[in-house]
């Protein structure tokens, strides 16, 4: 059996299981198994170090490992390399491990199904200083956004992370075409990442009020749950344009798939079990 996983802490959330096995069941792979894989951080390098010797080919990587699982690998991606974090490691039978960064291309495709396509140059406020949001920087700079901030609620992280990857530090949530939350700020898991914050709170917590989520016509939330983050649901009360992490979840996940296989994914198979995957007991 050729073995997939999800390296997370916590990970009890994860609909990557449900989407990628859909996805193996499609193309018929019927001997490949893709799981959760919890692993607290002191025990990440020794337990991912491992995971190709116990028959796995791959993982992705989800919070808080997404640094290292870039510094575990023998080889990166210029993409992964540049970001300075990985979403996917790959196995291989010599005992290397190869990382790579899907969720800067899942992002922008992501942003391919927002309901109305943002500008061509968007000015760009990213939310968050992690993993996830070195790679939106990254994505967003790329593909021609003529101003990307980034604000998180510690500034010395947000003033790094812009100083690496040619961004600007703001000082407070200000106002732009596009608002990328990458935070993890809105998830309600039984794990207590988020635990039961109202949505006056939630949004508090990203330096934002309901009013201020006017200002932005186009918003991405990497966060996903079965019923709209508190972010969604004021930029959708406010007419604007807003997609949440599972488009994201969809878009990365198929790039990793197809690492992986070496074949195309079936990206409605992997939407809809993304959707219908119902969230672990509370």
């Amino acid at each position: 059996m050729t073995r997939l996983g999800v390296l997370g802490w916590p990970v009890s959330h994860s609909r990557s299981p449900a989407m990628h096995n859909a996805a193996l069941a499609a193309l018929g792979l019927h001997d490949w198994r893709y799981q959760r894989l919890p692993v607290p951080p002191a025990l990440f390098a020794e337990t991912a170090g491992a995971l190709g010797a116990a028959g796995f080919l791959g993982a992705n990587v989800t919070i808080p490992h997404k640094h290292a699982a870039l510094a575990l690998a023998t080889d990166a991606s210029t993409a992964a390399r540049e970001i300075g974090a990985a979403n996917t490691l790959t196995f291989a039978a010599d005992g290397t491990i190869a990382a790579e960064n899907t969720d800067a291309p899942g992002l922008i495709a992501a942003l391919e199904r927002l309901p109305a396509p943002p500008p061509a140059h968007p000015r760009v406020l990213v939310l968050g200083a992690g993993g996830s949001a070195r790679a939106a920087v990254w994505a967003l700079r790329e593909s021609g956004a003529s101003d990307v901030a980034v604000w998180n609620r510690t500034p010395e992280r947000a003033q790094a992370l812009a100083r690496d990857l040619g961004a600007r530090a703001a000082i407070r949530a200000e106002d732009a075409d596009l608002l990328v939350n990458c935070t993890s700020v809105g998830l309600q898991t039984g794990s207590g990442v988020q635990p039961s914050a109202s949505d006056d709170e939630a949004l508090n917590q990203l330096g934002l009020t309901f009013d201020q989520v006017g200002n932005y016509a186009y918003v991405v939330d990497l966060v996903y749950r079965p019923t709209p983050t508190p972010l969604i649901a004021a930029a959708t009360a406010h007419g604007a344009s807003a997609v949440d992490g599972l488009e994201v979840l969809v878009a990365q996940g198929a790039l990793s798939l197809e690492l992986w296989t070496g074949r195309k994914a079936p990206l409605e198979v992997m939407r809809r079990a993304a959707r219908e995957q119902q969230p672990p007991e509370q």
